[in-house]
């Protein structure tokens, strides 16, 4: 029994040390500890869960932190996989997509990204109510997995990381300022021509 109980705890060390985690047994500890969240649509039930999720991880999200996270679009499509039209039941395909941005000093975008998830369930034609239902907890397993994934996401942002975003996001931004005031100089520099005048008949 003592054998068996260290040989237990001798692999969980080695696991750890490896990097595995159990699935809801790690922590969701992050490098960011305030975080701005925002989205099309404030009160969706994907940014609350996300909220929630990153309040009970320490991070501070409140309006003016370091970064903003921005839940830019979020959509869902459906499609029939298999249809069997004896029973009137039907397979059908859920996928919804999440795109984000990660924003940080002045506003500039540090990354844009998705996540997406996929899940199966079954529509009986017979049972309309009992479908419906199944449907409604499939959507509610996708939210708590798109969660999940952009916790991992926001898990392997290191400081030094962040810091790189920034500073490729600021040379961009001189970039793009340089270019724009090359243009107005162009601009004023290049002689308007005059309207051509029509002698009146």
């Amino acid at each position: 029994m003592i054998k068996r109980n260290l040989l237990v705890m001798g692999l969980a060390v080695l696991l750890s040390a490896c990097g595995f985690q159990l699935r809801g047994t790690g922590t969701n500890e992050l490098s960011i500890k305030e975080l701005d969240l925002g989205a099309r649509n404030q009160y969706g039930p994907t940014v609350m869960q996300l909220r929630r999720t990153l309040e009970s991880s320490g991070v501070n999200v409140h309006a003016g932190a370091p970064y903003k996270l921005v839940l830019t679009n979020e959509q869902e499509n459906q499609r029939a996989a298999t249809y069997d039209g004896g029973s009137r039941s039907a397979e059908y395909e859920l996928t919804i997509v999440l795109n984000y941005a990660l924003e940080g000093q002045n506003d500039t975008r540090l990354l844009e990204d998705k996540l997406q998830v996929q899940k199966y369930y079954i529509h009986d034609g017979n049972n309309i109510n009992g479908s419906g239902q199944e449907a409604n907890q499939v959507r509610e397993e996708m939210r708590r997995d798109l969660v999940q994934g952009m916790m991992a996401r926001l898990q392997q942002l290191t400081p030094e990381h962040l810091d790189e975003l920034q500073r490729k996001a600021n040379l961009r931004a001189e970039a793009e300022a340089r270019a724009m005031q090359e243009a107005q100089r162009i601009q004023d520099e290049t002689p308007q021509q005059s309207p051509m005048e029509v002698p009146a008949p």
